[in-house]
């Protein structure tokens, strides 16, 4: 029932299409039932062929008999020949070895593909190699495998040669393409990944540069906002904050720190709390990745196209008279923008054959890369995964001490060569694109490889441990923090040092380097008499061995007050002096002390005329210590 209504259905369609042009081309080929050419068209057919496109490639079936009539012609010629082919050591593409009896016989991709048109078109052949194991190109001729088959010294280059534009104008490229050929390049697996570890891993470098601007900016930001808001609103309640304290409060909110600032204005409020909202949030986020990047095992490689190889001058290897090579010092291939790193010393090419050699003695232990074909590479990766694994069996970071770049560092299609105004390209190439087509070569290709892929980028089943580079940038940190701090010291006593000089220099000018009394004191031993005076400190002040030459200074409440008359003349001298140079000040300067706590400290502070400011104790056990010193 189903059925008959799927007729109806597809009747209904087909009534309602458009009429269909079935005219046919003249002298159109057409095939019987048992598969044999028809000789003869219908009249109808000839006819309805008026109107069809004059410039469509058509054979004509005198076209096809020549064909055929060629083509069994070369079959028999072609069977029982004795042919001459050349080929190349490229494992496992095409390679060959030497028999007990001294013949060379052929192997690899190449000579399975030999041996399956053998078999067809019964031939018999002969394999040599040139004198030096090189493609060939116009300034690299001699003893190349180009030049044997452009003297016709061979019948046929049996191995996967890249078509390179050059060597067009010697050899005849096969109309059929084995493959697409890819070169990858293979590096050692960096011991971290190629966008950073440790510390700075978690965000990329223009993010760290904006990082360190805002800590440089918002401080001040916050700093003339406040002196702004203070200015237009005329507020006396909220004082405006220091630029040292912005900054050491926008530093301390940085490290998840308090402060001792406590804004009372809103706008002042909302600043503070921006920039907490901020930091909480890059915080946050610093520390997930951080934990992601230094535990998870995926890399990514520092090398990954040709233009890395380039903008890093990356030294580099691959094969001597390879299609690399020719694709760098060809001027119109798409390498030659590597062609000054030849000149620079920056790529070699090696004569050996043997890519196990290259990959230990340039890779492993130079750091080179080092580039070759795909097939070569997955089976040198493999047999050198097996080696390891038998060595040690449960590491695989010893397993896979090497990684290969996913995007390709050469592509080129691919083919056999013929000398040209040779026929066998037309006997073999139809041939050679069932197999193509078929999946053959592709099959033969990676038939000795795994269906896994071999020692991938993410070598997912290995834990990472942290090592000394991942915490690298901690050690460089507290390293800068103790020179910093100790270069800070050491200007703190440098200045300290100046300083002292110059205010000794500045008393002995004003003849201030005689004490009340009239002995004569060295300026800076005067000076730190002073200093010890005004803090206060009873164990400093007891150490002074001039102090009981000194005359007594005036008692302590007179420094609040306007008076002085009962002063003796000692201290009379001992505070005018003072007031002359600006070291105590009295009522008589006419400037208002401010009383100030200081670290738990009652103080008077006074402006000085040279703009310092001095503080005078004010408690009671201070100001009776200050007193006790110069009377006992």
């Amino acid at each position: 029932m189903a059925t008959g209504i799927e007729l109806l259905v597809a009747a209904a369609l087909c009534l309602a299409c458009p009429p269909i042009n079935d005219t046919l081309p003249p002298d159109l080929i057409q095939l019987n039932e048992d598969g044999s050419l028809v000789t003869e068209l219908p009249m109808d057919v000839e006819a309805a062929s008026v109107g069809l496109d004059e410039d469509a490639p058509i054979e004509t079936l005198e076209v096809i008999r020549n064909k055929k009539e060629k083509l069994r012609n070369m079959r028999e010629w072609i069977n029982g020949k004795h042919l001459r082919i050349a080929t190349l050591e490229d494992y496992p593409l095409s390679y060959t070895e030497m028999l007990d009896s001294g013949t060379r016989v052929g192997r690899g991709v190449s000579f399975q593909i030999i041996g399956f048109l053998q078999e067809k078109f019964n031939f018999t052949y002969d394999v040599v190699v040139p004198q030096d194991n090189i493609i060939g190109s116009t300034a690299d001729l001699d003893r190349s495998l180009i030049e044997m088959v452009n003297n016709s010294l061979v019948d046929l280059a049996a191995a996967f040669i890249p078509s390179l534009s050059e060597q067009r104008t010697f050899v005849f490229y096969s109309t059929t393409t084995l493959d697409e050929g890819e070169w990858i390049m293979v590096m050692q697996r960096p011991r971290e990944s190629a966008g950073g570890s440790g510390l700075l891993a978690p965000f990329e470098f223009w993010v760290w540069i904006l990082i360190f601007v805002s800590l440089l900016a918002v401080g001040p930001i916050i700093y003339m906002l406040i002196i702004i808001r203070n200015r237009l609103t005329g507020d006396a309640v909220q004082q405006p904050y220091s630029l040292g304290h912005c900054a050491w409060f926008v530093y301390g909110a940085l490290m998840k720190q308090g402060s001792t600032l406590s804004p009372i204005a809103d706008s002042t409020r909302l600043l503070f709390a921006t920039w907490w909202i901020f930091i909480t949030i890059l915080t946050s986020f610093y520390t997930a990745n951080l934990t992601a990047f230094l535990t998870l095992s995926k890399f990514t490689l520092p090398f990954n196209t040709v233009n890395d190889i380039l903008t890093k001058n990356k030294h580099f290897v691959s094969m001597r008279g390879g299609g690399v090579e020719y694709a760098i010092r060809t001027t119109n291939e798409s390498l030659f923008m590597l062609n000054r790193m030849i000149q620079n010393n920056y790529a070699v090419f090696t004569d050996a054959s043997n890519d196990t050699y290259n990959l230990q003695n340039y890779v492993e232990r130079n750091g080179y890369v080092f580039v070759r074909d795909r097939p070569a590479i997955n089976i040198m990766l493999y047999r050198d995964y097996l080696y390891r694994k038998s060595v040690s069996f449960h590491d695989e970071k010893i397993h896979c001490p090497f990684a290969m770049a996913k995007e390709p560092f050469l592509t080129k299609k691919r083919t056999f060569a013929y000398p040209i105004g040779s026929n066998l390209s037309e006997l073999f190439d139809p041939e050679l694109l069932n197999l193509v087509e078929s999946g053959i070569i592709k099959h033969l290709s990676a038939r000795e490889l795994p269906s896994a892929e071999i020692c991938p980028q993410d070598l997912g089943s290995t834990e990472r441990q942290l090592r000394n580079g991942d915490l690298m940038m901690t050690y460089y940190i507290m390293l800068t923090g103790f020179a910093t701090s100790m270069a800070v010291f050491t200007t703190e006593l440098l200045f300290r040092y100046i300083n002292g000089r110059h205010e000794a220099n500045k008393w002995a000018r004003h003849g201030i380097g005689r004490t009340p009394n009239g002995q004569s004191v060295k300026p800076s031993r005067w000076l730190r008499g002073l200093r010890r005076l005004h803090s206060g400190d009873k164990q400093l002040l007891g150490t002074s061995t001039h102090a009981q030459n000194v005359t007594p200074p005036p008692p302590y409440q007179s420094i609040f007050n306007h008076g002085g008359e009962h002063l003796n003349g000692g201290q009379q001298r001992w505070r005018q002096a003072g007031k002359e140079h600006g070291l105590i000040l009295g009522g008589n300067h006419n400037v208002a002390g401010v009383r100030r706590l200081i670290n738990g400290r009652d103080y008077m502070v006074f402006r000085n005329p040279n703009g310092t400011s001095q503080l005078v104790p004010v408690r009671s056990p201070s100001a009776a210590l200050f007193q006790y010193t110069y009377t006992e």
